[in-house]
């Protein structure tokens, strides 16, 4: 389990004083939040990785791969 520190922010006193009334766990809700937005963040920008990833595997001749295992095959 990662470190801790403290983050805060500011809301409207109005959200706060609901919140209050019912129950809710505030701090939780914003750790959830914030875990959710950075999941989300990594999940697009490992999306663009394997985007990228496969328009550079797309410009590989494979005809070229197999000749040269075929000729390093062959020099073993």
């Amino acid at each position: 389990m990662g470190e801790w520190v403290t983050a805060s922010t500011k809301v409207r006193r109005e959200i706060l004083e609901k919140a209050r009334e019912y129950n809710i766990n505030v701090s939780e809700v914003l750790r959830k939040a914030l875990e959710e937005e950075v999941r989300k963040r990594e999940e697009e920008k490992a999306r663009e990785l394997l985007d990228l990833a496969s328009k550079e595997v797309a410009k590989i001749n494979t005809d070229e791969v197999v000749e040269e295992l075929r000729k390093w095959r062959k020099e073993r």
